[in-house]
């Protein structure tokens, strides 16, 4: 597709047939069997300062937390119990943990648990990157943001798009699966910003895309811009499924909390991954990027029920494997 298409597939009246068709995408290259990973969101401490985040760093209204490692393996024990195949440990962006506790417990998480592994921390040296690698973390999450240098300045002061950019160079060269993505309806991206978004997201030939409406937080200096919306995320998803052919799209948290059924409707036009959360609950209301996301009261086998009930209402099943990219 050219970036013309993209633009005609993003303004079109009627977007089913483009939902249809990733549909028939995604049963053709990944099939019906959704992907689960167990989250867990294990310190809400960040040292960014992204205008769109709940948790950037000047928002004092949030209560700060940081589980301890064995807090954390505790919670990666439960997973594995409830049988998930794959653990995303994330957190803000910040170096409260020291290397080598991050290592050891990386390497007991696979040694006792026998799971895969996904990080989500931020940017990293290369050499941090491969430290983690080495300790047994599989794949890792870097969303890039945007395409757009202008725009990227605008939203995250503290940062450098080059950087970004360069972190993902150093996570494939790590021999990480490799993840990004964007929100979609950020302030200030334009339909040729986001078509733009889309030929990046194909042209880095990512293992993984994550994609989520943005949320307008009112604790950020974005409050007061629109929220985008559930309509232009299921086309953007749909997009990047028909080009992208065999990612890992996870219908994500953000689409359920901007929509009631909101996942479920990614599941129908190009998804195939969902990620439950497995915080402990205590955590689970410091660690909101976005207001009124769902399940922060639910205990994590409540998460592991509902998500098993929505795929059988689908007509969709649990996949048994560990869901490594079907790209390498």
């Amino acid at each position: 597709m050219t970036k013309k298409d993209i633009l005609d597939a993003l303004a079109l009246a009627d977007p089913a047939p483009l939902l249809a068709e990733a549909d028939r995408v995604r049963r053709e290259y990944v099939g019906d069997a959704v992907h689960l990973r167990g989250l867990i969101e294990f310190s809400n401490i960040c040292a960014r300062d992204c205008l769109y985040c709940g948790i950037r760093c000047s928002n004092r209204t949030v209560t700060r937390y940081r589980m301890d490692v064995n807090e954390i393996f505790e919670a990666a024990q439960a997973a594995a119990q409830l049988g998930y195949k794959t653990l995303v440990l994330q957190s803000g962006e910040n170096d409260r943990y020291p290397l080598i506790e991050l290592c050891l417990l990386l390497r007991r998480i696979k040694a006792e648990l026998g799971i895969a592994i996904t990080l989500s921390l931020g940017e990293k040296t290369r050499e941090e990157y491969a430290a983690l690698r080495e300790a047994g973390a599989d794949r890792y999450l870097l969303r890039f943001e945007t395409s757009s240098e202008e725009l990227f300045r605008q939203l995250k002061p503290d940062a450098v798009r080059g950087a970004r950019m360069q972190c993902l160079a150093w996570l494939r060269e790590a021999g990480f699966q490799v993840g990004s993505g964007i929100m979609v309806g950020l302030p200030g991206q334009t339909p040729e910003i986001l078509a733009e978004d889309i030929l990046l997201m194909k042209m880095l030939d990512l293992d993984m895309i994550g994609i989520g409406p943005f949320i307008a937080d009112p604790r950020t200096p974005l409050g007061g811009a629109s929220s985008g919306t559930l309509e232009r995320t299921l086309r953007v998803v749909a997009l990047l499924r028909i080009l992208t052919k065999n990612t890992h799209i996870p219908a994500t948290t953000a689409m359920g909390s901007i929509e009631k059924g909101g996942r479920e409707k990614a599941l129908r036009c190009g998804a195939n991954v969902l990620m439950p959360n497995v915080t402990p609950t205590r955590y689970r209301e410091h660690y909101q990027l976005y207001p009124g996301k769902i399940c922060i009261n639910d205990q994590p086998g409540d998460c592991r029920s509902c998500v098993a009930g929505m795929l059988r209402s689908l007509g969709r099943t649990i996949a048994t494997d560990a869901g490594h990219s079907l790209k390498r």
